[in-house]
């Protein structure tokens, strides 16, 4: 219900950018520019969590990115996944391409928690992350966009939380899906499949870095046993935008 509301008034309503306002258009070309201008490259937060694992962002999180992210996470502009498929789809390639091997791209979105995907109606970055996975395609990139992770217990609101508050809110918060587990049970992933595939999470804006350090100990635990988890499940992350000052550690 709340999906068909949301594209029954994007009908009825005057399109403007949601980056800048511009009427007449969702996405004009200068903040287009801003989200797909540049190459992707790599962030790193400060203090860097444990297990986190090289990340690629198309954007520094700021301005007309900021705008455009929250337009789709937090207003329901569902139309800009394919945007911002294409900007997280730029990272991937360039994590790929850096810290990984040879084989399909397996991409693996951070989870919303179950009250924040009913108050918003959607998945932000599962929807992302499927729209990533159809531009690498599109390009000839054998890709697809795997939900593995879910919340095994509730979090509490990261807004405000300073990175060792996080990390310790989310420690333990991530495991596989029950179709995780059931794929796992039979044999698809298997200890060692994770290695024939490059397995990249995936998710729409880095801070702290304790969000993708905690969905990549999850996955290691799935690969590996959680007596001896795999440091090696996850090759890479990818984000759309994060923080500018983790573009700035990697310019000095």
């Amino acid at each position: 219900m709340l999906h068909g509301w949301r594209e029954l008034s994007g009908l009825l309503l005057p399109v403007v950018c949601a980056g800048c306002g511009r009427p007449r258009t969702e996405l004009c070309p200068v903040c287009e520019t801003a989200l797909h201008g540049g190459p992707a490259r790599p962030v790193r937060p400060s203090p860097r969590p444990p297990g986190l694992p090289p990340v690629f962002a198309a954007a520094p999180y700021e301005n007309a990115v900021r705008a455009v992210l929250l337009a789709h996470k937090e207003r329901g502009a569902l139309g800009l996944a394919g945007a911002l498929g294409r900007a997280l789809a730029g990272g991937v390639r360039a994590g790929a391409g850096r810290s990984c091997g040879a084989g399909p791209l397996m991409l693996v979105p951070v989870p919303s928690a179950r009250s924040a995907t009913a108050a918003r109606g959607h998945d932000p970055v599962r929807r992302i992350a499927a729209a990533a996975a159809r531009d690498l395609r599109r390009r000839g990139l054998p890709a697809q966009a795997l939900p593995l992770l879910r919340h095994r217990r509730p979090v509490a609101d990261q807004a405000g939380l300073r990175a060792w508050q996080r990390r310790a809110n989310l420690a333990g918060a991530l495991e596989l899906t029950a179709g995780g587990r059931r794929l796992l049970r039979h044999g698809a992933l298997r200890p060692g499949l994770f290695h024939h595939g490059r397995v990249i999470l995936v998710d729409d804006l880095l801070t702290t870095g304790s969000t993708l350090a905690e969905a990549a100990r999850a996955l290691g635990e799935a690969e590996g046993g959680a007596r001896r988890p795999s440091v090696r499940a996850v090759c890479g992350a990818a984000v759309v935008a994060a923080s500018p000052s983790a573009f700035e550690i990697n310019r000095n």
